[in-house]
């Protein structure tokens, strides 16, 4: 069968194709990883809790002893009925068993291999890709559009709506983890409950780390070239007595990190610069406006300021400011040199 990519991956297992019983699921995200190998399991077996029809077996007994898994997949449960085994693969080769349990089918048993990240030349990956009555599901960090869908569908299961500027903002603080995106939603529910809809101020109490949340407006704003921004959101830093330094640091981070992600497209390369999830569409928002060149300038100009509001604390916030300004400025350059 062939590689089925994360986003298709949830049609894929609500409607599996016909003769699939063994699925690799891997990916960056574990908590996505998690989370679909317990759909496959959930719809494989009557009873998940029964021990007997959802069977946990080790990668490394299964290296070790290849047979142990073709003689639990062809068992039959104590009370008869649908089976599935749960596998989570190690640094041990499960390529022995894999090749048997395919050569031996079994009729009503479902097999999940749970892994992290792979290569295309892995060859496990490989054997997934190729076997008709195999599948692999990689599962990398939610986009834009999948946490949008995320924050709709679990709201309104606590019959709540959200307001557009308090869902914009929590686009840009969820993606990473599936898990960890569900855990910040339902804490949020959970907040809001009664209230109808989840406001900005719902969002900025439970879901972010308040002074985290702020440094990233400023530093978003300054580099998208929105002044406003940047003065409102430097006020609140300055109102919270939040380290300027870090202020500065953090800024830096993300320049440095956009020249790179800049550099590898002008190369041909699709590098994300280390942005993922909202943060990556952010990025890309702000590639747009930015060339190498300019960002390569950015990176020196807040280096210099960062050594200036060390060597003169009184004027840390001015300097700070300035510099963020002067980021701005040349993001709305978009053709200067």
């Amino acid at each position: 069968m062939v590689a089925i990519r994360s986003g298709e991956a949830d049609r894929a297992i609500n409607h599996p194709a016909p003769g699939v019983f063994l699925y690799l699921v891997f990916g960056t995200d574990t908590g996505l990883v998690a989370e679909r190998i317990r759909t496959i399991l959930v719809r494989a077996v009557d009873d998940p809790k029964d021990s007997f029809q959802l069977v946990r077996m080790s990668g490394d007994d299964i290296a070790g002893d290849p047979l142990k898994l073709v003689d639990e997949a062809h068992a039959i449960p104590m009370f008869g009925g649908r089976k599935a085994i749960a596998i989570e693969a190690t640094a041990k080769s499960l390529m022995p068993a894999m090749e048997l349990i395919l050569k031996a089918p079994p009729t009503q048993c479902t097999i999940t291999v749970e892994a992290g990240a792979l290569k295309r030349d892995h060859q496990l990956r490989k054997l997934f890709e190729r076997e008709r009555s195999a599948a692999a599901i990689e599962c990398f960090p939610d986009g834009v559009r999948e946490i949008g869908q995320l924050i709709e569908r679990e709201l309104a299961a606590d019959d709540l709506t959200i307001d557009p500027e308090a869902k914009e903002l929590l686009l840009t603080l969820l993606g990473q983890d599936r898990l960890g995106t569900r855990s910040e939603l339902e804490k949020l529910a959970t907040y809001a409950h009664g209230e109808g809809r989840v406001t900005l101020d719902h969002v900025e109490a439970i879901v972010a780390d308040a002074s985290a949340l702020v440094l990233d407006h400023a530093i978003d704003g300054a580099f998208r070239g929105a002044f406003a921004a940047v003065e409102a959101t430097t006020e609140k830093v300055f109102a919270e007595n939040s380290d300027v330094n870090a202020l500065l640091g953090s800024a830096l981070r993300h320049a440095t990190m956009l020249h790179r992600a800049r550099l590898a497209m002008d190369g041909g390369g699709g590098d994300s610069g280390g942005f993922y999830g909202a943060r990556k569409a952010a990025a890309e928002q702000q590639l747009r406006l930015w060339d190498a060149p300019r960002l390569a300038k950015a990176v020196t100009a807040l280096g210099e300021a960062i050594g200036r509001a060390r060597r003169e604390p009184r004027l840390a916030q001015a300097i700070a400011v300035r510099a963020l300004w002067s980021v701005a400025l040349a993001a709305r350059a978009k053709d200067a040199a």
